[in-house]
């Protein structure tokens, strides 16, 4: 269970990481990271900060919320060349760089990856970018929803008669940045265990999402056929879908092992189908899923959700309930697992703010939540004066509209 402890450690303690990213690939990132111990300082434009915090939902910014914990906020203008200055300091203080510009930007700055392992031999550089830091689409911009749309993603994603969907979430930054997290630990490791140099991790938010995807390579190597759109259910496996229930529910099944398919057919009073010449194997089942779905819901919808899942629960036939989240902010899977947990919030009326937890969950060294989401620039003077500028220095910064 995630806790909010603002003396908790984790097994990153000690691991600084510059964060210069905006948006959610870069944050989504970073966050996992510093929920287990790293210290990760947020580098952004003064006065404006990280666009995600303009994503609000009754006047509050609840994706920096969630993204942003765990973080400190250095408010840092680097057109000027005090901000680079401060800039190449940090960087010799820490073992990890992220970063999102539009590949090209960081060495015009001067802050190329050459330049970098100049100031710091053994810093882990993390680039993301839509479609990576080389290849023929390295300049266009690189929004998720256009690598959702670009990857293979949506065209097999929604009904085969109406148009593809692309995810109602920030998928493929989301999956960039967990992909990102764990390769970023890897070139961590080549630094402190095998006394490796600093290297670039190249994280373009196509390749994690074209990854999941599976075998669709191979399938259409194999077949020459294009993956067609088919809702909830699924090409190499039936039954599987949802299932409205008889009070307006909705249930999820999948039984994807003959195993399992025969078990559900005897639950819903249907054994003679598990001899039928139409449903005798997988690949039966997947040519005529469309008999099959109209004999399983045709059962479902005759009855409540709460008589299909007692019955199915009852049977152990992998089917559940279809929740929102209504549902799962009060259901037991989420409540006894700690996996949302109010930290304090001063814009919210009622002084705290829902979030999600640390993931994975870790037994010995388990996530944190240390500190709450900051403002623009409020830990300025504090990193400031770890790098040891006085306060006069500070506020000539501050005064020149540096900080």
């Amino acid at each position: 269970m995630t806790k909010f402890d603002p003396t908790a450690t984790g097994a990153l303690a000690g691991v600084r990481i510059l964060d210069l990213t905006r948006v959610v690939a870069g944050n989504a990132l970073t966050v996992t990271l510093g929920d287990f111990g790293a210290d990760v300082i947020k580098i952004e434009r003064p006065g404006r900060g990280d666009d995600l915090r303009n994503w609000r939902v009754k006047g509050i910014s609840t994706f920096w919320k969630a993204y942003g914990r765990n973080k400190r906020s250095l408010s840092l203008d680097l057109r000027q060349e005090a901000g680079k200055r401060v800039l190449r300091q940090l960087v010799g203080t820490a073992q990890i760089l992220v970063e999102n510009f539009r590949p090209g930007i960081m060495e015009e700055m001067g802050f190329g990856p050459d330049d970098l392992h100049a100031l710091n031999p053994a810093l882990v550089i993390v680039r993301v970018s839509g479609w990576g830091q080389t290849g023929p689409y390295k300049s266009r911009p690189g929004f998720g929803s256009l690598v959702e749309a670009m990857s293979g993603f949506a065209a097999m994603n929604g009904y085969a008669d109406r148009p593809p969907v692309l995810p109602p979430l920030a998928l493929a930054d989301m999956v960039a940045g967990l992909s990102g997290a764990m390769a970023t630990l890897v070139a961590l490791r080549e630094v402190e265990v095998n006394n490796g140099k600093g290297q670039v991790v190249d994280l373009a938010l196509f390749e994690p999402l074209f990854s999941i995807l599976g075998p669709l390579a191979a399938n259409y190597q194999l077949t020459g056929e294009m993956p067609p759109r088919m809702g909830n259910s699924s090409s190499i496996t039936a039954p599987r879908g949802v299932y409205e229930t008889g009070d307006g529910g909705f249930v999820a099944l999948s039984a994807s092992t003959q195993g399992m398919w025969e078990r559900l057919a005897r639950a819903i009073d249907l054994e003679p189908l598990i001899t039928d010449p139409r449903f005798l194997t997988n690949a039966d089942r997947v040519a005529n899923v469309v008999a099959l779905d109209q004999e399983i819901g045709g059962w479902i919808g005759a009855r409540s959700q709460a008589d299909n899942l007692a019955r199915f629960e009852a049977l152990e036939v992998t089917v559940g309930p279809v929740l929102d989240i209504g549902d799962l902010v009060a259901h037991p899977l989420v409540t006894e697992r700690g996996l949302i947990l109010d930290i304090p919030d001063g814009e919210s009326d009622t002084g705290h703010l829902a979030v999600h937890g640390a993931v994975p969950r870790l037994t010995a060294t388990p996530g944190a939540i240390r500190r709450p989401a900051p403002a623009v620039g409020e830990h300025n003077d504090e990193i400031l004066d770890e790098l040891g500028f006085d306060q006069a220095a500070i506020a000539k910064l501050a005064e020149n509209g540096v900080l």
